[in-house]
This record gives C-alpha cells, structure tokens and sequence, in this order.
C-alpha cells in the first residue's frame, strides 16, 4: 500500500502567547529554488553563459536581488560546469587532430557531417531536419569508407574498388576509393580505434555531469554549502566577485538601474496608486499623521497574518507563516565611481531610511517590503508598500510583484539522469550516436570561450563605471506562468497582503482625525477592478469593458453604469 509523498516542511513551534512571532526563514543558499538554478547550469548553456556574462564578466554591475536564492552558489557550478565541458571539449578535440594525422587523414572527412549534425540545432525547423539528415546519410557513408580502408580497399593494387575505379560504373565507389587510396589498413584500424575513445569521452562527459546533477547537486548533499565542490575549485576571481554579490543580493540598500528598478522581484501583478484627500472629520481632534505613522500602523496587521487560525493545532503548513516584512531604501546607481562605494554599511542604510520614508523623493525612494516565498522558493510574491504625505493628500503606491517558478527541465533534470544512468545500453547506445557531432560540438564550445577570454581581458570592466543590474539570472530561469495551484496561491497572498494594507492605512486615518469614507470607496474600486473617477467636467469617460465614453455638456459631472 503506497501513501502520497508530503513534501518536508521544517516543523518549528508556533507561538503560544498570541504573539505574531514569524519562523525563522530558510537559508537563501540551501533553498530548492538555489539547487535548481544549480542545476540549469549544467543543462542550458545558453543559461549558463547568461549567469556567467551577468555575475562574472561585467563586474561593475550591481547583482539583483536574489529573492529566496544565492546567486554567487548558481555563479560557482555555472563556472563550474563551463570548466568541465571545454575540458572534455578540448580532449575531444585533441583526439580528433591526433587520429586524423595518423590515419592518414581519414577522420579529417567527419569533419563535414560533423558540423552539420552540431549546427542542426541553430537552425530553425525544416532546415535543421535537412541539415540533420544530411549528416547522417554523410556519416554512414564516412563510415563504410573508413571500413573498407581497414578491410585494405584503399591499398595500391588491391581488388575491390580498384576495378570499379577502373571501369568507372560507380561513382560513390570511385570516390571512395580516391579518398582511402594510399591508406593502410593499421591506420583506419587506427582511425577507428580514435572513434571509440572519443566515444568513451563522450560518456565520461555526459556521466560527469549525470553524477554532478544526481549526486552532488542531490537536496542531502547540496543542503552540505562547506563542501560544495564547486565553490572550492573556483579561482580568485570568483571569490571576489562572491562576496560582492552576497553583500548586495539579500541588503535592505537596493541599487537600482533607472529603466530596470524592481529587477529580480520578478513580474509585476495590478500596481496601485492611489490619491485620497486629508479631509478632517468634524467629530475628532486631529493629530499629526506623517508616513511613519501610517507604516507603522500597517506592519502589525501584516505580522498576523503569521498566526494560524485558533483551532488549526501545531502541524499548520501555510507559507503565511514564514512571511517576511522589512523596509529597504532604493538608490538610484548612477554617480557612484566604484561598485564597492554603495553604502550598504548599517549605519549608512538607517541615514537613508531615515530621510527617505518622509522625503518623497523621486530617486531614493522608501519601501515597506512584504515577501512570501511559497512552493520552496519557487514561488516569491513580493509587495512594495509606499506612503506619502503632501498637500494634504496622502498617496499610497503598492507595487506587487510575482517570481514563477523554475523551469520544468532544470526540476526534471534528476529523474532524467537517474533513468540515463540506470539504462546501460541506452548510454552505449547515445555515446555512439554523438561520436560523429562530437568534433563540430568541441569546435562550436571553445568558439564560444574565445570571445569571453577576449572580453575578460581587453573589455576593461573592473575599471568600468558601476551599472545597475541589467538582468537577473532567477527571471532568466523562471516559467511564463505557474501551475492552477500556484496561481491560486498567488492570488491568496496577494490579496491577504492587500487587505491588510488598506485596514492598516484606514485605521491610521480614523485615528489621526481624518475621514475615510472616500478612501474605503477607491480600494472598493480598486479591488472590482474599477476605475475610481472623483470628478470629470465635460469629459470622457466609461465604465466597465464594454462601455462607451462620450463627452457631454454641463457642469456636473455624468454618471456612468456598466
């Protein structure tokens, strides 16, 4: 009898006292999410040159926020993985040059189908199907070429393909012939010989890397970061770079691109802002109410949110509770001289925080941050949550935000390598089929690490101008939408989350002596999906999808209906 697998969440007590005490939340670098990004390194190289040209090459820019990952971990293995495949790349190639001189120069003819099989996949559609069978048929005719050189088709007077040269009935035969002519049989013994070991190499490739996805990158061992073999293998370089990248990826302090300010928090879901007059109610002696103040207000009806229902009992799962709220103060990155100049210093960031929350400003600006990061990191809701006070109106911004999960390939990668190294045949069966590509492959791999040593050391980055993050490799790795599941809980938090924002600011208001009537009315708009409209004076305008807008005379304003 089988019982369905619940997956592990880390049991912690919950709080007893009616406090709204949240859980300690799961280290950024063991998280699931970190492990498959790990993973997709070793899957996708167009992946992995992406993290490596965004964390490694151009040092100046300011890393993302790695929201429930470590981005400097995913750096390491994407080396990593890079290193071990120009390796085995250049063996490979080695192999190739090697068996091509000795055998006379008979391997050198694979070369052709080589690298059509290797640039099939570049092409689009029909033209990679062509190019593809092209190499086929290309390298079973190789082949049989290279075996009757071994069986001595290709000696000086011998019988066979000679006549056939002679009377010139065939012409594959007289090709053939005319490319294996002055071979000897040891050297297309040789040739062969070549072929197998580069299929041996092929496999040890391919079984390197199964065993990094299966073994060491495995959840036992990758929640073990003291004896990550990737990060104690990385050079210099890496090790500086990673402390940069985990002093920036987790602080309060965001240094931000103009065009790209919320990069890494992922897609963004029904941004509000909303403007509410501070009219005084007659009934109340007002008080001062500056942006703190209402913040302030709004934290603790977040914190519940914590709380599991009264009669829930201590096995409660819901992500709620490991809800996180902090405040981070955005700056803009332009102006800086160096990357290492960004105050992330504590003090330096309460200066900030300080002057930002009230200020209002343009550039620097102050964010209550709301996080929940569900499905093991791989689902991170996050809400920005800003306030302002100016003219007597109070403006109030949230900005959510919503990272899908990881792609299905990099989550399925384990249950793949396991099957490929669980079926021995299959694995004979696949090393042969990519001998033939497997020289276009090695070309078209250390082709591309030429370009990137040449930036490395004449692009000039470390003295580079400091830049905002331009990408974020967890965005780069993530879905276009998540499962019904997901979605449903995205929808959840985010409306928990919104809810208690609007109490917490409405309380504030009624406790300051304002009115809250009209704002009540606007987050009931908001909230239907509406368009609030306070006043439109020979104007426009419409309600609902369907509806039409006209432009009418008068003083007051139309009343529209759906």
């Amino acid at each position: 009898m089988s019982t369905a697998y619940v997956p592990q969440q880390p049991q912690q007590p919950q709080p007893t006292d009616g406090t709204t005490a949240g859980l300690p939340p799961e280290p950024p670098h063991v998280s699931e999410a970190s492990r498959l990004l790990c993973v997709g390194t070793y899957l996708d190289p167009v992946y992995r040159n992406h993290v490596i040209e965004q964390l490694h090459l151009n040092e100046q820019r300011v890393v993302a926020p790695s929201l429930g990952f470590d981005a400097a971990r995913v750096l390491a293995h994407a080396l990593r993985a890079r290193r071990m495949e120009m390796q085995w790349a250049a063996a490979i190639l080695a192999l190739w040059v090697v068996g091509t001189l000795v055998s006379g120069g008979l391997l050198a003819y694979f070369l052709i189908p080589s690298l059509l099989l290797a640039g099939a996949p570049l092409l689009p559609g029909t033209a990679a199907s062509v190019l593809r069978w092209c190499g086929r048929a290309a390298t079973a005719w190789f082949l049989f070429t290279l075996g009757s050189a071994a069986f001595g088709g290709g000696e000086d007077g011998g019988s066979g393909y000679s006549s056939s040269y002679d009377s010139g009935s065939d012409l594959l035969d007289s090709v053939t012939v005319g490319i294996t002519a002055g071979v000897r049989p040891w050297q297309a013994w040789f040739g062969i010989g070549v072929l197998v070991v580069i299929g041996l190499c092929v496999a040890g490739r391919r079984g390197q890397f199964a065993r990094a996805l299966s073994v060491e990158l495995s959840p036992p061992r990758f929640a073990d970061a003291t004896g990550d073999l990737a990060e104690q293998t990385a050079g210099q370089r890496f090790h500086r770079l990673a402390q940069r990248i985990r002093l920036e990826q987790h602080a309060p302090l965001v240094m931000y691109h103009e065009a790209r300010p919320f990069c890494g928090a992922g897609t963004a879901r029904d941004t509000w802002v909303l403007a509410v007059e501070l009219r005084p109610d007659e009934e109340k002696q007002q008080q001062p109410l500056s942006n703190r103040a209402i913040l302030d207000r709004i934290r603790p009806l977040l914190e519940q949110l914590r709380v599991p229902a009264e009669y829930a009992g201590p096995g409660v799962r819901d992500r709620l509770r490991r809800l996180e709220i902090d405040e981070c103060v955005f700056l803009p990155v332009e102006g800086l001289l160096r990357r290492d100049q960004a105050p992330y210093g504590q003090a330096e960031f309460e200066q900030h925080r300080a002057r930002a929350v009230e200020e209002g400003g343009e550039k620097r600006r102050h964010f209550l941050r709301v996080r929940v990061g569900g499905w093991e990191e791989e689902l991170v809701v996050t809400v920005f949550v800003r306030v302002h006070t100016q003219g007597r109106m109070l403006m109030l911004e949230i900005a959510p935000h919503v990272l899908t999960p990881v792609r299905a390939d990099f989550k399925g990668a384990e249950r793949t390598w396991q099957e490929f190294h669980d079926n021995r045949t299959g694995r004979i069966a696949d090393a042969a089929v990519l001998v033939p590509r497997s020289v276009g492959d090695a070309l078209l791999t250390l082709g591309r690490g030429v370009p990137y040593a040449w930036r490395l050391l004449t692009g000039g980055h470390a003295q580079a101008l400091p830049d905002g993050p331009a990408l974020s490799v967890r965005e780069l790795a993530s879905v276009v939408t998540g499962s019904t599941f997901q979605q449903m809980d995205v929808a959840r938090y985010l409306r928990s989350v919104q809810d208690r924002i609007s109490r917490g600011v409405r309380l504030a208001l009624g406790e300051a002596g304002y009115e809250t009537g009209e704002f009540v009315q606007k987050i009931v708009n908001i909230s239907n999906g509406a368009v609030h409209i306070g006043r439109a004076d020979n104007s426009s305008f419409a309600f609902g999808d369907h509806a039409r807008a006209e432009t009418r005379g008068g003083s007051g304003p139309q009343k529209g209906s759906d």
